[in-house]
């Protein structure tokens, strides 16, 4: 499946006026196995969310409609984020989650992650494509909300990048 067709599946969402989302694009040179397996751990986002001081499950065991809540490392604007898992396919490697709550900036949060391969002139790369809708806070500008989502989304993609490509070239 192309990236443009990945996006027409899953990457569509409707905004409301004051709300705001975008779309961010990872390429790893790792093979999509290992990276699905470290992306779909609900229950330890922090094996490569380095912002994640601790993840506590509060429903569930890390499937589908499992919550966690998750510490953020101090220094960020916010504390703690209370998150529910909506969709877990292995097979079409989609990932929805949706934020309920917590101390921080990113309120009535939804997001889809799909992982898929693509041919590149050294070989196969896995192409991570994670997309949200976020609302806009009081006080905030569409641009300031998706800038900071956008940069957490970004710091997050780059950290799964190079947890995988060092797993990957012990593998090799």
């Amino acid at each position: 499946m192309s990236n443009m067709t990945h996006m027409d599946s899953y990457h569509n969402h409707a905004l409301l006026p004051n709300q705001c989302g975008s779309t961010l694009v990872q390429i790893i040179d790792a093979p999509l196995p290992l990276v699905w397996s470290i992306l779909r751990q609900f229950d330890n986002p922090q094996a490569y969310k380095r912002f994640i001081k601790s993840c506590t499950m509060r429903t569930g065991d890390g499937g589908v409609g499992s919550i966690r809540q998750v510490m953020v490392s101090s220094g960020l604007p916010g504390k703690t984020s209370m998150e529910r898992l909506d969709r877990l396919d292995d097979e079409k490697h989609v990932m929805n989650i949706s934020i309920l709550g917590g101390e921080h900036k990113l309120v009535n949060y939804r997001s889809t992650t799909t992982v898929h391969e693509e041919e590149e002139e050294k070989g196969m790369k896995t192409v991570v494509i994670e997309s949200y809708v976020v609302d806009i806070p009081g006080g905030s500008s569409k641009e300031d909300t998706c800038l900071f989502a956008n940069t957490i989304i970004g710091y997050n993609h780059r950290s799964l990048a190079k947890v995988a490509e060092r797993m990957a070239a012990v593998i090799m």
